[in-house]
Formats: C-alpha cells, structure tokens, sequence
C-alpha cells in the first residue's frame, strides 16, 4: 500500500502494525436547500441549526453515459497507490509544499476528458472565472478501507474554491473544525398548521432546565457551542459536483471516512490558482505559464 508515518488501511493494520484512524461522528447534516446545517435526529443538537456558508451542490451534474464514460477512460491509466487506501492519478505541475517551491515538471496539461466538465462548471454561478491547474483523480474502494483524514487543502498555491465530481457512488463529507469559538446555534422550526411550531425536543433542553426558564422565552434563545463539538455531514449524491469556498474551505476542515465508502467511488478534484499565482501576483508568470499547460487539455497522469 502507499500508507506512510500515521496513516494506515486495511491493507496494512494489524495487531502488530496501524491502528485503525478514528472516525468521527457527524451530528449535523448540510441542507443545500437552506444553506443550513441542521442537528441530527438522534444528536444533542436535534432541533437545532446555524448557518454553513461556502457549499455548493448541484446534483447530476454529469449523465451516467458521460460518468460511465469518464471511468472508462481514467482506468486504461494506472493508478499509483496513495494514503490511507486510496488510488491516484496527478495531473499537475511540479510542488514541493513544505518548501514552497514549483515547477512544472512533467505536466503535460489537464486529460482531454476534462475540457467537457470544465466547460460545463462555467454554468455554475459560483464557478465564475474558475481555471483548474491541476486535477486529482482518487480511487476509494472498501476492500482497502479508503479514507481521508480531516484536512484543509493548502492554501499557498491553491485558491479558494476546490471543486469535486463524486463517481461511480454517494458518499458524506465530513467537516469538522478545530476552533474554541463559539459557534451560535438558533430553533429549527417547522411549519405546522400555519404556524411556527418548534419540535417536541425543544422544551426539555437541558438549557431550559438548568436556567429555570419554561415555555417559548426558553425555546427562542440562542444556544452557543465551542465549534470543536460540531461536525456536519454534506451528502454527496453519485454524479454531484460539489464546491467548497469561503468558511467551509478556509475554517472547517474536511475529510472522507472510512464507512462512507460502501462502494467503489472515485473523486476528481480540480483546484485554481492562488492569487499570489494569478494575474497580478508575485508568480504571475510561473501561474500564466501552469494555466496554458493545463487548459491545452492534453494531459497524461504524472
């Protein structure tokens, strides 16, 4: 396997070897309708909701020939192990993150397959003037036990909307956030008979009890929590494109768990430039050169 330092697969745990990586419990669920993450069911916020900017889903955003066809094309390419049970293919220049250097290297530009499904983002309201430089093809199966730890992409190189197509079968992303600020949570109402009703759950909040308060003064205060305690989960139907940007690229990690892979899937993320690299940055250059390789839409895997 292509597993290093801490990361680990079924592959390569044991009793002797890895252990395998925790996995994190999601107690909100996204709402791409509203824009909100609203508290699960069965969690200790059941009831409850904040708003998660920087989402955009859009469902079928490729037909199933096309998805079909796609697969077929990456898999006459190798695919060259990666970390915790994962397949890749690279189609990007050169980088050394740790030092901060680059250089386009190899790259011989974006695959040909591509140019169709970046024409298409442009239909994207929040795609506009997106130029990917570099596409990474992953490959999660069960078997291996495919993962993703919690991570942010970098943010050297890389701009603010990373764009991801979800192959082959659905999966969660799972964000999660570091931070000891306070994250204020508002009552979820619904609609009942015509009027704002709040679930059932809301009236023996542990909240009301320890304050004393009862009745509807109680149930319309604001609940803060450390944003450590908060996980939400975006479900990603097969064939959605999903963008993170803004807060849900820059303050909330994200990360695949292993039991969301129930079936082979594959992810295809396409990443844009930092402004450091684009046009009027200090890279300019280096950026406008990366930029022309990738959009010749000529590309092998590196």
């Amino acid at each position: 396997c292509g597993c290093k330092g801490i990361r680990s697969c079924l592959l390569c745990e044991g009793p002797a070897q890895a252990a395998p990586p925790p996995q994190g419990e999601d107690n909100f669920t996204y709402c791409p309708e509203t824009g909100l993450a609203k508290g699960n069911e069965h969690s200790a916020f059941s009831g409850w909701a904040f708003p998660f900017p920087g989402v955009f889903l859009m469902e079928e955003f490729i037909s199933e020939d096309e998805e079909s066809e796609i697969v077929e094309l990456m898999d006459r390419d190798d695919w060259k192990p990666s970390q915790s049970g994962r397949k890749k293919q690279d189609y990007g220049p050169k980088v050394n993150f740790k030092k901060q250097r680059l250089k386009a290297g190899s790259f011989t530009g974006l695959p040909s397959f591509s140019e169709k499904i970046v024409a298409q983002m442009k239909a994207c309201p929040v795609l506009g003037g997106f130029l990917p430089v570099e596409q990474c093809n992953l490959d999660y199966v069960p078997e291996r036990g495919s993962a993703i730890d919690p991570h942010f992409d970098d943010w050297w190189l890389w701009g603010e909307r990373l764009v991801s197509l979800n192959l082959l079968s659905k999966t969660v992303l799972s964000m999660s956030c570091d931070s000891e600020d306070s994250i204020q949570l508002f009552p979820a109402f619904s609609k009942e008979n015509g009027e704002l009703s709040p679930p059932g759950s809301f009236t023996q909040t542990s909240a009301c009890k320890n304050s004393g308060e009862e009745g509807i003064n109680c149930i319309l205060s604001p609940r803060l929590v450390p944003g450590k305690e908060v996980t939400v989960a975006i479900h990603l139907p097969q064939r959605s494109l999903v963008v993170l940007y803004g807060d849900a690229r820059y303050k909330w990690k994200h990360a695949i768990y292993r039991k969301h892979i129930e079936h082979r899937r594959i992810c295809v993320t396409f990443r844009e430039l930092s402004a450091e690299f684009s046009a009027g940055g200090r890279h300019e250059k280096l950026g406008k050169e990366l930029l022309e390789i990738a959009l010749s839409f000529q590309g092998r895997p590196a």
